[in-house]
């Protein structure tokens, strides 16, 4: 009796021990199955940096790191296996001559990048967005990129006295990877946006007297600080960035206009402050002031001073962009909005960020990917520009030495929105010097009449 119970024992034991080993296999094997897979990859190459992705199942944990002699860069991805082919990626343009990968430690993946120069590699990994799931995100930045600071010098025209052109910095949101809003039949925002500021630029850099950059010519990021550097650098009058809005519901539509907050301004100087490396920065262009050498109380001062500057005639530009807006599109609201955009958070140069309309509408997406209403678009942008600059033209330039040579006056016809006395501001004059030269007995105006402007 005894026997058989041991031997019933030893059968429920052995029984207990191939379940568990069964268990440890299955587990194992879900494991050695659950490794992330690298699904895909871009590059996209730019000015100053090349970016490579990596779309992976979920998020990775990773680790990169440099070799000389010759140079490379080393990115190891913990538990990941590929399946894509990094060898069919175009290379022209980058930095990367060849792309190998193996299989490390039995379950990582190694990709290594060889060089044709030394980079300096920045990394991180990207949540899901409307177009893509998770990414591994590895920048190359040249060695040389962001070293020098001497910005160049502004554009002149041929006229030897010093009658430069203005400079007006064409900004065309997202690119690259980041897509950005995307309509109900796929339209991007990115494509959409580089296409009118192409334009736009076209159109400035077509007037006499104007110059126009654009902050991307291509489909790539630049990072939102960089494209302020960049129109610091450029020594800029204006920056103007075009994005298209979106929301949830297809229902919003209308094109707006952006300037900076004040709470954006606030936290500007805050950061301004407390970066010493700013301090040789020029505030009011090339000419200006500089930070350098000052206390922190004064140089306080000086930041709020141009910030409140710069916020004013933002919002002076905005408004005349919304009037010409106005006889293109609908607008979602009638008056210049304020936000704490990064992009607007230049110190000394009036900066706007125009909403071209809602591309998450189905009408709004198709007027969008229309070349003929892009054109109208950027024509209304141009137009609002252009009447900034001529009623309050930057000192040095050709538009202000033309504006002194016709100063025997002018006549301005008001439009919905307009006040005597803004027009009294732009044109450098007074509510009562206006009164006087047109025979007012009050300062109430009617869209459609038209304004006699005194010589200044």
């Amino acid at each position: 009796m005894q026997k058989r119970i041991r031997t019933q024992g030893k059968a429920v034991l052995l029984s207990a021990l191939r379940g568990a080993l069964t268990v440890c296999l299955l587990t194992a094997a879900a494991m050695a199955q659950a490794a992330t897979q690298v699904e895909g990859a871009r590059l996209w190459p730019a000015p100053d940096h090349t970016r490579l992705v990596l779309d992976t199942g979920a998020q990775v944990q990773h680790n990169i790191f440099t070799l000389s002699g010759p140079a490379r860069v080393v990115i190891d991805i913990s538990d990941a296996e590929l399946k894509t082919s990094l060898s069919e990626l175009d290379l022209s343009g980058s930095p990367i001559q060849r792309i190998r990968s193996a299989p490390r430690n039995g379950s990582d993946l190694r990709v290594v990048l060889d060089l044709k120069e030394s980079v300096r590699p920045r990394s991180f990994v990207l949540e899901p967005n409307q177009q893509y799931g998770h990414r591994l995100v590895l920048d190359l930045v040249g060695e040389s990129a962001g070293r020098s600071q001497t910005p160049p010098q502004p554009t002149l025209s041929d006229d030897p006295s010093g009658k430069r052109d203005i400079i007006v910095v064409v900004d065309a949101g997202h690119g690259g990877e980041d897509p950005g809003a995307i309509g109900p039949r796929g339209t991007r925002e990115k494509d959409v946006v580089l296409r009118l500021a192409r334009k736009l630029a076209e159109m400035i850099e077509a007037q006499p007297g104007y110059t126009a950059r654009l902050t991307r010519t291509g489909d790539y990021y630049i990072d939102l600080r960089s494209r302020t550097l960049l129109a610091r650098r450029h020594n800029a009058d204006l920056f103007v960035s075009v994005h298209a809005d979106a929301f949830r519901t297809p229902q919003p539509r209308g094109a707006s206009v952006f300037a900076l907050s004040q709470r954006g301004a606030t936290s500007e100087t805050a950061r301004w402050l407390a970066r010493s490396e700013n301090r040789s920065d020029l505030i009011g262009g090339s000419g200006g002031v500089s930070l350098d050498g000052k206390d922190d109380t004064l140089a306080g001062v000086l930041l709020d001073l141009s910030m409140t500057a710069s916020i004013n005639a933002s919002i002076g530009v905005g408004d005349y962009v919304l009037r010409e807006l106005d006889d293109v599109t609908r607008l979602h609201k009638q008056s210049v909005e304020q936000a704490a955009f990064v992009v607007l958070k230049s110190p000394d140069i009036p900066s706007i960020l125009v909403e071209a309309g809602f591309i998450s509408n189905p009408d709004e997406e198709r007027n969008l990917g229309s070349s003929s209403y892009r054109d109208r678009l950027a024509r209304a942008v141009l137009g609002g520009i252009r009447n900034y600059f001529e009623h309050t033209p930057p000192p040095g330039t050709l538009v202000a030495w033309e504006k002194r040579q016709g100063n025997e006056g002018g006549s301005y016809r008001i439009r919905r929105g307009d006040t005597l006395s803004a027009v009294a501001r732009d044109n450098q004059t007074t509510v009562g010097e206006l009164m006087r030269h047109n025979g007012l007995s009050n300062d109430r105006v009617v869209v459609g009449q038209t304004i006699r402007i005194p010589a200044s």
